[in-house]
This record gives C-alpha cells, structure tokens and sequence, in this order.
C-alpha cells in the first residue's frame, strides 16, 4: 500500500508541475505545504471514512439503534467538516504564495488528476 501510495504522488507531482506552470519560489514554498495538506487528507479519508464505508457496507446498519446512528451520522459529519477545514486552511496559506488563478487551476489539476488516476484503474479492471 505504502509504495502505490509513493506512486501515486510521483504522479501527482508531474502532473502538478506541468499544470500549474510553478516558479522555482513559487514550488519551494508551494510543495511542503500541498504535501503536508496530501498526507492529512489521505489519512482522514483511507482511515476515518473507511471504517465508516465498511460499518455502512457490512450489514450492520439493519441491526443498530437510531442513538448509535445519530452518534455514526455525527461522526461522519466531523470527519468530512475536518475534511473542509482542511482544505480551508491549504486554500488561505496558498494565498500568500501562489497567484488566485493558479489557486484555481490546482483544484482542476486535483479533479483532472483523480479522474485520470480512476480512468486507469477502470481499465486495469
């Protein structure tokens, strides 16, 4: 897992470069906290919502009370909310280093880059 993860940002890391056209200054300051930004969310999303995904898809649902399904829904709703902050937080330190336009265009690189990631994995499958 730890090497396709490795993978996957090298990818990422081309991919970014060539979209967003970064100046030596601008990737200096730009890469440690986009990579810091990347490791947090990857842990949010591969272990929080992961144990959700798999409480939702293992049945159990059926079978649990409507106090353990608001405590489950508040649960979800931090994990996403931390999600937003998160990314929040990338969007205001961006701010002060990078132009808006290029601010934009890393969210399009971020969608571009998981559709073609998804798209490769379909065809492998």
């Amino acid at each position: 897992m730890k090497e396709k993860k490795e993978q996957i940002k090298s990818l990422k890391v081309a991919f970014f470069t060539t979209e967003l056209d970064l100046t030596t200054n601008e990737a200096e300051k730009f890469w440690p906290l986009y990579n810091t930004y990347d490791d947090k969310q990857f842990e949010l999303r591969h272990q929080k919502m992961r144990a959700f995904m798999k409480r939702m898809s293992d049945g159990s649902l059926d079978r649990i009370t409507e106090k353990e399904a608001n405590t489950f829904l508040a649960q979800i709703e931090d994990t996403e909310e931390e999600l937003y902050l998160l990314r929040k937080k990338l969007t205001q330190n961006l701010k002060g280093i990078l132009p808006y336009v290029k601010i934009l265009k890393l969210r399009k690189a971020e969608e571009d880059f998981n559709r073609k990631l998804l798209h490769q994995y379909r065809k492998k499958s």
